[in-house]
């Protein structure tokens, strides 16, 4: 019998699924979901801004470190498990949102959400889902789950979906503050991408006149009853500007060019409103803080948690890698408000060395994707395992039985010339 034989019949008689043999890595996740794209949504997933620099570093960034394992400790019993929102979630490990999942699997938002579910584990939803935030509450069940939105300048449109937000028992709102404009991503122009026929922004279809809401980037709607009259109603779209002396907002249907990105966000106006509107149920956090000064003005504006995120790569490229900008931000918060980080992990000791930098929790956005396009549900519930096995073994062999023992003192860095140095 073989040695991968054994493993499957070991996890079989303890009552955990059996290896998938053909992809036991993040790495070969990855491959497996390139064959099962199409060109355009590959581009569309994977793309960073313009050379990819940032999100080549978001994940090289975490080769700088290394782990200082502890040895003859009794690590018998580890426990992986944390509280988030109020709710036990079995690792530090929740689904970043990420916007439009049925081009990856036709039952997008809600096989990952049903996985998410299974898994124990906290889910982000995007505004710009294929599936409405309702029927993604109803399929996470009472587990944590967190809206992704963008404070749209026209505020009834936030309202709105703020409002059902609170209905369906979201925990939380993390406001994008990182695309006041939007990275360019060439792929995305050179492919025209569109949201093909039939999926559709589920969030924003209801609250428009026009079958423009049906799309992401101005793209065909199969449910209009003429095509001549959809792209008339497509054409109403049309992007904020400043005529020299005012702002005059986006008009039309929501999408994501003409909308999302907001110019005129700040902290001392749109922070307290959006508190105002999401109290008593929700709180709030920034997703998108990249510097200590920010996580200052975080702290005091009172919001309830921070994201450090760069938009996975996507908008200012140059940016630092979200792992390297952590620890200043961590010693910004000083512990006064929870910090969590996404981008670019990988692999269970990333999640490891996350946390040994300050991070409280980790959110993974693109291997999601990738589970979701190779097996749908059971593919999301596949990249959710390999990464917890990973981080439990970490935990295990660096020394540590707790979330919480995990502290830079089991990390050193590695500069440029190999020299180590201690944290």
């Amino acid at each position: 019998m073989g040695t991968s034989q054994l493993f499957t019949m070991s996890a079989q008689s303890k009552g955990e699924k059996p290896h998938d043999l053909n992809c036991l890595t993040i790495k070969e996740l990855e491959k497996h979901a390139e064959l099962r794209m199409d060109k355009q949504t590959r581009d569309y997933y994977n793309e960073g801004a313009d050379s990819g620099s940032t999100l080549l570093e978001n994940s090289t960034a975490y080769g700088k470190y290394r782990i200082r394992p502890r040895v003859l400790r009794d690590i018998s019993l580890i426990d992986t498990s944390v509280s988030v929102f109020g709710k036990k979630n079995v690792v530090p490990i929740g689904v970043a949102p990420t916007a439009m999942q049925c081009l990856a699997h036709p039952d997008g938002e809600l096989a990952t959400a049903r996985a998410c579910k299974e898994a124990e584990v906290a889910m982000g939803m995007s505004s710009f889902s294929t599936s409405t935030l309702e029927d993604v509450a109803k399929a996470i069940g009472d587990h944590s789950h967190v809206l992704q939105l963008y404070l749209f300048e026209e505020r009834e449109h936030s309202k709105k979906l703020i409002k059902r937000a609170k209905k369906a028992d979201y925990k939380a709102v993390f406001l994008t503050v990182d695309t006041p404009m939007l990275g360019r991503r060439n792929l995305e122009i050179r492919n025209q991408f569109k949201l093909p026929k039939p999926y559709k922004i589920a969030n924003f279809v209801a609250d428009s006149d026009s079958a423009a809401s049906e799309t992401a980037m101005e793209g065909a709607s199969s449910s209009a009853p003429n095509a001549a009259e959809n792209e008339q109603k497509n054409s109403a779209s049309t992007q904020g500007y400043h005529d020299g002396k005012q702002r005059r907002g986006p008009t039309g249907p929501v999408t994501v060019h003409t909308h999302a990105p907001n110019p005129t966000l700040c902290w001392e106006r749109d922070i307290g409103w959006l508190k105002e509107q999401c109290a008593p149920e929700m709180e709030v956090w920034v997703k998108g803080i990249a510097t200590a000064e920010d996580a200052h003005l975080a702290v005091h504006h009172r919001v309830d948690g921070i994201v450090v995120s760069n938009h996975g790569g996507r908008q200012l490229n140059g940016a630092l890698a979200t792992l390297d900008a952590l620890p200043e931000i961590v010693e910004a918060a000083k512990g006064k408000i929870p910090v969590h980080i996404d981008g670019g992990i990988r692999h269970g000791t990333d999640v490891f060395k996350a946390l040994a930098l300050g991070a409280d929790f980790v959110w993974v956005g693109r291997p999601v994707l990738w589970g979701l396009a190779y097996k749908g549900q059971e593919g999301v519930e596949l990249c959710l395992r390999l990464l917890s096995d990973e981080f439990k073994l970490c935990m295990g062999l660096a020394g540590t039985v707790k979330v919480n023992d995990i502290t830079k003192d089991y990390l050193v860095k590695i500069d440029k010339s190999g020299f180590i140095s201690r944290l």
